[in-house]
């Protein structure tokens, strides 16, 4: 893969000191690319004159070997002046001494010329959903602010191909469908992961090459975290007894479903938007019920079964409830064989699902008879 770029534009704003010239680590040129590559995948050329600055770029940076790597890359495209390139190190405090590394962290970004960097410190609450799941929660609303108070075009995420390899192997186990199996999205709105393609251990060649000194994060290696026995145990397990190359055949399998999911939730959601209703207020005043959706019965039955519960799944989420599990989109799908209880299946997130008979009171008449009726139960 070739490492050569061109000669940035003539610009006016300010840009990082350059380093002095010296053999590029064929690693950090592939790495180079891969984000390069993202950002015009993502809509975002380099660019930078009198009048307009370049985009901004903040890398999510942990101090860790992936993370550091990556702004190791991006600095490049800042010293060029094609991008501003700033950083944001979340402190997430659950550990003693956190604060010292976040702020470790903060000097080697500003070493490497990045600017603006923010270290934001956050409370992981005690919650149901488990602590990696709760840090993972206030980690993204502390990087949604910092692109809301900097007004950044794209934050960056170091996952790497290691990571998203754990990632399927975690779906599989769930017994999860086809989007989570489909790992990390490369581009989700302003988040990008340039660095999908590439190994933990080259990221780790960068950070060695470049003279880094990476923290490394004690409860990657907690077995306490399912992620982490996944990391320490099972895929080295699975790379001895079946062979080398299966974090990149999972890799591969991601992408490969990444491409299925795509196309089968697009056509879910031209889909639900043909099919839903909503009846008219009891009332007789011809307003809407926010509340409930109708989907006719007959058009459900003829819909292949991933669309059909894509589209069974879309009208719970539209009303405020959880994506339902398998087992529960089977249960509303059983009342379409108008065979036995008429419902409600119970979701999570107070949204019932029930088959419209003709002796219920609401909807009446045709926008009602004989369509999958999706009500959010009130609150009060």
């Amino acid at each position: 893969m070739s490492t050569d770029f061109d000669p940035p534009a003539s610009t006016s704003f300010s840009t990082p000191e350059r380093r002095p010239r010296k053999r590029l680590n064929p690693t950090l040129g592939k790495a180079r690319n891969m984000l390069r590559d993202a950002l015009r995948d993502a809509g975002l050329e380099p660019r930078g004159t009198a009048q307009e600055q370049p985009p901004l770029l903040l890398v999510a940076c942990s101090g860790g070997p992936d993370s550091l790597a990556l702004a190791e890359a991006a600095s490049f495209f800042a010293r060029r002046g094609d991008y501003r390139v700033g950083a944001v190190v979340v402190d997430h405090a659950l550990q003693p001494g956190s604060a010292e590394v976040a702020a470790a962290a903060a000097a080697k970004l500003r070493e490497m010329g990045l600017e603006p960097v923010q270290v934001r410190t956050v409370s992981v609450p005690v919650s149901g959903m488990g602590p990696e799941a709760a840090a993972r929660t206030v980690r993204y609303a502390a990087l949604d602010a910092a692109v809301e108070e900097t007004g950044a075009d794209a934050v960056l995420l170091g996952h790497t191909l290691d990571d998203q390899a754990e990632q399927v192997l975690l779906g599989l186990a769930r017994g999860s469908g086809t989007r989570s199996l489909a790992g990390m999205r490369p581009i989700r709105g302003k988040y990008l992961r340039p660095l999908l393609g590439l190994r933990r251990s080259e990221t780790e060649e960068i950070c060695d090459s470049q003279g880094l000194d990476p923290w490394l994060d004690p409860s990657n290696a907690d077995p306490a975290f399912a992620r982490s026995r996944v990391r320490a145990e099972v895929l080295p397990f699975l790379e001895e007894k079946l062979g080398p190359g299966i974090a990149e055949a999972l890799f591969r399998s991601s992408r490969i479903l990444a491409g299925d999911a795509d196309y089968l939730d697009a056509v879910s959601a031209d889909t639900f938007a043909r099919l839903r209703a909503q009846p008219d207020s009891a009332s007789g005043a011809g307003d809407a019920e926010p509340d409930t959706i109708l989907l006719p019965e007959a058009q459900l039955r003829e819909l292949a079964p991933a669309v059909r519960q894509r589209v069974l799944a879309l009208a719970a989420v539209e009303l405020g409830g959880a994506q339902p599990s398998w087992e529960r989109l089977r249960s509303v799908e059983a009342l379409l064989r108008r065979t036995g209880s008429a419902g409600p299946v119970e979701l999570v997130g107070k949204v019932s699902v029930y088959r419209q008979v003709r002796t219920n009171p609401v909807p009446q008449g045709p926008s009602g008879y004989g369509n999958l009726v999706f009500r959010k139960k009130s609150s009060t």
